[in-house]
């Protein structure tokens, strides 16, 4: 069955400009959009807001909700946790606080308004990364986490709730058979359905991850004694050898070698080369994706540029094929362990504004981004099928 479309927008494009509920809800039916992402960076985060705040927050919305006819479809965490190790730091206590205050709370806010919850808050710290013992443990933490997480959402009515996918070995998951590990074991532990967020600029990272071929390694030995620079080993041992071969010519090979050996004892160091494929993602994990965030690249940074005619001159994002590869996720047959596929999918705008930009200049580009995704979704809640064939 496929499911039905809407162009939402996340409102973080909108942070310190636009604050009130009020405001943003306005400037966001302005530019012709009645579905948004609630940004816990737009003045609802539990970690710099009370509680008694929050609830008066809820009942702004609703009451701007009813005048402006705008919903909150989704609430997304933001940066403020992002840049924490969070759900995963190495301390219990500062672990627990994230899952038992901050995302607990994030998901009282997200059932109050019948909304989805969507978020990414934790990291595994270097130590964490350079022992596959060490690693192992705080990934199986991450999977408990994830549960207790799905748990809130049940207890306070949240609409969905999933993690979003990243870019990096020290944000999980970051690979598609990671996600597809992540999904299972989640699953498999929660009787509330727990989904991914799938981003579609986050595959800029992975290409610069890949496992090295020994070809590679000797090749960037050699150009490592021209000046060039170190390619990516993960493992400091590793670097430590790599830099012995490039200077000892005479054991370079034996050295190399070891490196290579290294490596394999850290494959969740190292990405695959589909793993730097938006189409894969979207075709493997879409039909688990209720909330897909949009943005423009050019397939080397993750910016969150936007949709502008210019823009889409160098971009790699294109709507029309979102939506083909989007049909090819949910044209597949049903995968045992994994949460019931999507009915609903929200395709959220997920444009970052620079402090230097006029409120001009950021609704201009927000107005844009939308005209060019209103021409593959001209209308809320239509079935991915018709859309494909409007």
């Amino acid at each position: 069955m496929y499911p039905k479309v809407y162009l939402t927008v996340d409102n973080c494009f909108a942070s310190k400009r636009w604050t009130d509920p009020g405001e943003w809800m306005q400037v966001v039916r302005d530019i012709g959009i009645r579905y948004v992402e609630a940004s816990a960076d737009n003045e609802c985060d539990p970690g710099y807001t009370t509680e008694a705040y929050r609830k008066d927050w809820v009942k702004e919305v609703q009451r701007a909700s009813e005048r402006t006819g705008v919903r909150v479809c989704t609430l997304y965490s933001g940066h403020g946790s992002y840049s924490t190790l969070g759900l995963t730091h190495t301390d219990e206590r500062v672990r627990n606080y994230m899952v038992d205050t901050w995302i607990r709370s994030m998901c009282e806010t997200a059932g109050a308004l019948g909304a989805g919850l969507g978020f990414f808050c934790h990291a595994f710290s270097s130590a964490v990364l350079q022992d596959p013992a060490l690693y192992r443990e705080y990934l199986e933490l991450l999977y408990v986490q994830l549960v207790r997480v799905a748990c809130y959402a049940e207890e306070y009515g949240c609409k969905c709730v999933g993690v979003e996918n990243m870019y990096s070995p020290h944000q999980v998951p970051w690979t598609l058979d990671g996600t597809d590990e992540l999904l299972h074991r989640v699953n498999a532990e929660s009787a509330f359905p727990f989904y991914i967020s799938v981003d579609v600029g986050h595959q800029v990272g992975q290409q610069r991850f890949l496992m090295p071929t020994q070809e590679a390694l000797e090749q960037a030995v050699r150009a490592r004694r021209n000046g060039a620079p170190t390619p990516w080993l993960g493992i400091r041992q590793a670097y430590e050898l790599f830099d012995t071969a490039a200077v000892d010519q005479e054991h370079e090979q034996e050295r190399l070698d070891a490196v290579f050996t290294l490596l394999k004892a850290y494959p969740y160091l190292f990405s695959n080369d589909k793993d730097t494929s938006t189409r894969n993602w979207i075709e493997r994990f879409g039909r688990y994706s209720p909330i897909i965030h949009l943005q423009q690249t050019d397939g080397l940074n993750s910016s969150h540029l936007p949709f502008t005619p210019e823009m889409n001159e160098t971009g790699i994002v294109q709507g029309d094929q979102i939506l083909r590869w989007l049909h090819t996720s949910f044209s597949l047959s049903n995968e045992s362990g994994m949460p019931p596929e999507a009915q609903e999918i929200f395709l959220t705008l997920e444009v970052f504004s620079k402090t230097t930009d006029t409120e001009a200049d950021i609704i201009n580009r927000m107005e844009q981004s939308v005209a060019y995704w209103r021409r593959f979704i001209p209308q809320d809640g239509m079935g991915l099928e018709e859309l494909l064939h409007n």
